[in-house]
């Protein structure tokens, strides 16, 4: 299917138009119940006599018995009321719920004895063969179902061919509502009417009848020329493998209606998805924009990676009508972020609405933008709003503490992150993202029980968890305990991650560790060259020391300390390694 904006429901759209003679669920017209006035009485209540029939002979309770069955979805119990119902009315449209209702549970002999009714209540033409088509194609009787949709659509009636397309969507019988369709509705019999072509031939689609599908809409397009003629066809050509020939007819539409902002998203995803970046925002720069037209052009040019689109993007999604800056004032702060407006990005993210799908998330955003702005106690304090906020979401309150944590470790206040990370698994329970936070803050903080535990139940989990392993094994092998079982872990992690320079680095120190010094330095170094991280430069400038080649290893503590000038590895080491 089409991945833009317009959507085609040819079908039922059109079907659902015009009167709904046949529905289920709607209600009928209750009888008016006006009693007969009685003679004047000086004491008129102690002489009034209130009639009570029974509840057969009661059409007002056999029509609540009914209602108050298809509330429960009790089509039989239904069906049975609305049955004695008609007898009682005089109300065509009782009968027609009762026609419904007995051909909705299968029932012909009541179906065919509410049609009766009904004809004789006064149901138009078209409205007695739409029914008896339909217990027709029940019963599976393929002429009875031709002859009374033929006259259903010889009736005259201005929504011939929507109850026409009612009876076979209904059809349990896909090839008999296939021959059906294809015998009657040729491009010979169907309507001036472009909505009925599309529908018929979507139908056509939808019962894998594709050949009859094309021609019915290669037929509206010759005859009616439409843009929405040109696209459906477009489709058909797309979900048939056929690319370019949906592009082409799609390019022809959105000639035919340039300003149709439905075509417009269609065309330029299309052109996307092929990496025609340049030409689907092109053409999206043109003619009337909404919010839709700006979040494409936004998600193109960053697929792109062009910042100067992007730039010229948010300052006309900035100046656009105010209903269009409301309902993208989340994509505003994406923008600005991006262009590294932070304070800017805060102020679209405070203006997105409460009811917008994206309110939880311009929340988060801004939490981690204030943190990032060096507003630590404000970004806290949003999160702890949130976290009240959403106490009934646990989706949404589990993703707010793993927030608060992850800040905690980037401040590297690593007991505030165990207490977020202990909160969001109280909302659920051994989940492995929660538990490997919780495990590597445990670790910084020295509670190393804690944090082994937390790693052994990830693993427990998720045995075949790569991060886990090694977190475990490097964990271990730091704290100097069961170096067996840590060189066990740390070495399925590098057979399953062979260049991720984390694993060297835990293998390495593990080498430190057994005293494998020369091996060490080799590991640790290679590992430190691949990524120029802090904490692999602390390890092998104290591996370098421990050897004796105090230069080399003051070298590469200078060097992380212009990287990360208050790591605390590195000042914890030299104090250690220079007492």
């Amino acid at each position: 299917m089409l991945s833009g904006t317009v959507k085609f429901k040819q079908v039922r759209q059109f079907v659902a138009g015009g009167l709904v003679v046949l529905g289920v669920a709607g209600c009928a017209v209750l009888p008016n119940r006006a009693g007969v006035a009685s003679k004047a009485s000086p004491q008129p209540l102690a002489r009034m006599t209130v009639a009570t029939p029974d509840p057969d002979h009661d059409l007002l309770a056999q029509l609540l018995a009914g209602e108050l069955a298809l509330s429960r979805a009790d089509l039989k119990v239904a069906s049975q009321a609305y049955g004695t119902a008609m007898m009682l009315s005089t109300d065509p449209e009782v009968a027609g719920k009762s026609t419904a209702l007995a051909i909705a549970i299968h029932d012909p002999d009541a179906a065919g004895r509410a049609i009766d009714r009904w004809q004789a209540l006064g149901a138009s033409k078209a409205q007695l063969a739409q029914a008896r088509a339909e217990l027709a194609v029940e019963q599976g009787h393929t002429d009875e179902a031709r002859r009374q949709l033929s006259l259903l659509l010889s009736s005259g009636d201005k929504d011939a061919w929507r109850m026409f397309g009612r009876v076979l969507i209904g059809s349990r019988d896909a090839a008999l509502a296939s021959s059906l369709l294809e015998s009657l509705a040729t491009p010979d019999h169907l309507p001036p009417d472009p909505k009925a072509w599309l529908a018929m031939s979507e139908l056509g689609e939808q019962l894998s009848r594709h050949a009859y599908a094309e021609q019915v809409a290669d037929g509206a397009m010759k005859r009616f020329g439409t843009a929405e003629t040109y696209a459906w066809a477009a489709q058909l050509k797309l979900d048939n493998g056929d690319r370019s020939g949906g592009l082409s007819l799609l390019r022809q539409a959105q000639v035919k209606d340039p300003n149709n902002i439905g075509l417009r998203l269609t065309y330029a995803s299309l052109l996307g998805q092929s990496g025609q970046y340049a030409q689907a925002s092109h053409l999206l720069e043109k003619g009337p924009q909404n919010a839709q037209t700006y979040a494409m052009r936004a998600a193109l040019a960053a697929n792109a990676k062009d910042n100067k689109t992007l730039e010229q993007v948010y300052q006309q999604l900035s100046g656009a009508p105010a209903d269009v800056r409301s309902a993208s004032a989340y994509l505003l702060g994406q923008l600005a972020e991006v262009l590294d407006r932070k304070e800017e990005a805060l102020k679209w993210y405070d203006q997105v609405p409460d009811d917008d799908d994206h309110a939880f998330d311009a929340d988060l955003r801004s939490a981690i933008l204030l943190q990032g702005l060096g507003r630590s106690a404000e970004a806290h304090q949003q999160l702890a709003e949130m976290q009240t906020d959403y106490l009934d979401q646990p989706a949404q309150l589990r993703r707010a503490y793993e927030v608060d944590a992850d800040l905690y470790l980037r401040e590297k206040r690593y007991a505030e992150a165990t207490n977020a990370f202990t909160h969001a698994l109280q909302v659920v329970p051994d989940d492995p993202d929660l538990l490997y936070g919780r495990g590597l803050a445990y670790a910084e903080i020295g509670k190393i029980d804690l944090a082994v535990a937390d790693f052994r139940r990830l693993l427990q989990i998720k045995p075949d968890d790569v991060d886990a392993s090694n977190a475990l094994g490097f964990t271990l092998a730091d704290a100097g305990r069961d170096l067996p079982e840590a060189e066990k872990l740390i070495a399925a992690a590098r057979a399953a991650k062979p260049n991720d320079p984390s694993i060297a680095d835990s293998w390495g120190w593990l080498q430190y560790r057994l005293g494998h010094l020369n091996e060490a330095t080799q590991i640790l170094r290679g590992a430190w060259q691949s990524g120029k991280d802090a904490d692999v430069g602390v390890h092998l400038g104290e591996v370098l020391w421990k050897q004796g080649q105090h230069e080399q290893a003051q070298q590469v503590f200078d060097q992380v300390r212009q990287m990360d000038p208050g790591n605390v590895s590195l000042q914890e080491t030299l104090k250690r390694l220079e007492p």
